[in-house]
């Protein structure tokens, strides 16, 4: 249950759904429905125009409706060809306006700034009233005319909102779909029309409360629960109709003058469920992620609308286990991104799976001041903050969308602010969404890297938030225009015994190894981190194995690619060896950086450590 420079408010609710066992899920929210005042809609900035073939010319002695001769009109084209001549363009008269002013084509697109040096040319001629560039005009998106879009601070173009309004002059996201893994979806009128197939991964009956296991039917029934009813001491609860929020803040109709906007309205949302009553197993998770991204799974028919993003607002306490990697590996090779909130428990993510696993982008969240919400996790982790509100200062600093009024089984269609890193998640789904839409070919390790360099820097305090706060405009503007940055390669170093350097605490700071090699380093605090890194030839096998210098020790291993995305993990307990294996698949050479992480235990002169990499 979740940046440009900006101005971003602040609060919370104190429910959260807590964290499972490691053998179940839960969704990551909390919320309340009051509504409360609105703030004034924003406008749509102006966008930047910046080329055009055209030249518009007025005469002073021809007025409206006026024809010049042949003469004159050969003459006129001679002008401005010699004027356009050095920007590689030429003159052709394509018509006259209704005020009398000529239109000429340049036969090339020019910038206006190339066009305005033409125009002050040709303006020299005495006969010449004005010229000036013919700019191409694009739509803007205005303030959408949904009656509640004034409470969605987390959409606006502020310091704290993602600024979706300049990324709608982009794109909408049409062309995507967004599997929803969740509770499933109600047919709510301000989001049914963006509903598309869908399934119910569900298998065990107690736990779907829908009378049945899997089925096409991906249709949220409730997930309300009695005293007592998950584990001894489990106090009871109201359907929480989870699946259709998070359905809602992705793609709820917009413009229709009613409700909520989606952050990308043109998406389609793919409902898989896997959420009931006490939460879901990780194996019927593991198998939506293969399903909705388009695998195959025993026993269910083939998903005629695959995703090219997971939402995963749920998670359990716990190690990556080995189901839910190779699920979000296949996922990845499926072509999908893996968006997962980090965890509502105001502790490091690395305990939370699946966003501790390798491959996917780990969300916390903020509230309307940009400052971490109480209760995110956080971690070297997590990868990018978003708006995930925080009601602890008013129901209406969380986040607003579609919900139902049943408190058990469903009722009418309501609306409703929680607040959690489940509600931060789909926001970066949904820009993934609008990124894929205005790129087609970006793969899942691009989508993260962009949307990670496009961040903006935080406007509050939000320390262990990933790169930044999530920003939909510059991400869709990189995703057009962005490349997925390369680190320079880093220098090998002899083979042989390798002691760290004083600041090896990034990527870009690494220390250089070789393969094979024996690196020796210090957790001097309980914030210190350490980073090697290895070029690995094409097709070869990197394994590290990091080993603690005392029992008490607990230290994690991360390896990570070049564009900064985890290929692997191994977070042991203390004492215990972790051993990371990567092959590089690719056809030439590649760095990767192993990652040491202090978890618990031994710092300064007894937080030593080796790594051995081979």
């Amino acid at each position: 249950m979740t940046l440009p420079t900006r101005a971003r408010a602040a609060a919370a609710l104190a429910v959260g759904l807590v964290l499972a066992s490691t053998t179940t899920s839960v969704a990551l929210a909390a919320g309340t429905t009051p509504t409360a005042a609105a703030p004034a809609a924003d406008t749509a900035p102006a966008a930047d125009l910046g080329s055009t073939d055209r030249l518009i010319v007025k005469y002073r002695a021809q007025g409206p409706g006026a024809t010049p001769g042949a003469t004159t009109q050969a003459a006129r084209g001679d002008r401005i060809e010699k004027a356009a001549a050095p920007y590689g363009a030429e003159a052709e008269h394509v018509r006259d306006t209704v005020q009398g002013a000529q239109v000429w084509s340049l036969g090339t697109p020019l910038t206006v700034a190339d066009v305005e040096a033409i125009a002050a040319q040709v303006a020299t001629d005495p006969t010449v009233e004005y010229a000036e560039p013919d700019r191409l005009m694009q739509p803007l998106a205005a303030a959408p005319d949904d009656t509640r879009w004034s409470e969605q601070w987390d959409l606006k173009t502020t310091a704290v909102g993602l600024d979706v309004l300049t990324a709608w002059d982009t794109t909408r996201g049409a062309g995507v779909n967004v599997a929803v893994i969740d509770t499933g979806y109600r047919p709510h009128a301000d989001v049914a029309a963006n509903i598309v197939g869908g399934y119910d991964l569900i298998s065990d009956t107690t736990v779907s409360n829908d009378g049945n296991g899997r089925d096409s039917d991906a249709s949220d029934p409730g997930d309300w629960t009695t005293t007592n009813q998950c584990e001894s001491g489990w106090t009871a609860t109201n359907s929480s109709w989870h699946g259709t929020h998070v359905a809602g803040t992705i793609a709820a109709v917009t413009g229709n003058g009613a409700g909520v906007a989606g952050i990308a309205p043109a998406a389609k949302v793919v409902p898989v469920r896997v959420l009931g009553r006490c939460g879901g197993y990780t194996s019927d998770i593991a198998d939506a992620m293969v399903w909705a991204s388009g695998g195959t799974v025993s026993g269910v028919p083939a998903n005629a609308n695959p995703a090219r993003v997971l939402n995963l607002s749920l998670g359990g306490s716990g190690t990556c286990d080995t189901t839910s990697q190779n699920a979000i590996t296949a996922a990845r090779a499926n072509g999908a991104v893996v968006v997962v909130a980090a965890g509502n428990s105001n502790v490091n993510v690395s305990g939370s799976s699946p966003a501790n696993c390798s491959g996917v982008i780990a969300v916390a969240a903020y509230g309307p001041t940009g400052a971490r919400a109480y209760y995110s996790n956080y971690g070297a982790l997590v990868d990018i903050a978003a708006p995930g509100g925080d009601t602890s200062g008013g129901s209406a600093n969380g986040i607003l969308s579609t919900l139902n009024s049943g408190t058990t089984t469903p009722g009418s269609d309501s609306y409703a602010f929680y607040q959690g890193t489940s509600m931060a998640t789909p926001h970066v789904a949904a820009v993934a969404a609008l990124m894929i839409a205005a790129k087609p070919s970006l793969t899942p390790d691009q989508v993260e890297s962009l949307i990670k360099s496009s961040a903006q820097p935080f406007v509050a305090t939000c320390s262990s938030c990933g790169a930044g706060m999530l920003d939909a405009a510059t991400a869709v503007a990189a995703a057009v225009g962005g490349t997925t940055p390369t680190p320079t390669p880093t220098p090998t170093t002899p083979v042989g015994t390798i002691a760290e350097s004083e600041s090896n605490n990034s990527r870009a700071t690494a220390d250089p190894a070789t393969r094979p090699s024996t690196f020796t380093g210090t957790i001097g605090s309980s914030s210190d981190t350490d980073y090697v890194s290895v070029p690995v030839p094409a097709g070869a096998t990197l394994t590290v194995k990091l080993t603690p210098g005392v029992s008490t020790a607990d230290y994690d291993l991360y390896l990570y690619n070049s564009s900064g995305t985890r290929v692997a993990t191994s977070t042991l307990g203390a004492g215990q060896v972790d051993t990371v294996t990567y092959t590089n698949s690719g056809s030439a050479s590649a760095t990767y950086y192993a990652r040491v992480l202090y978890y618990s235990g031994a710092t300064g002169t007894s937080g030593t450590y080796t790594l051995a990499i081979s």
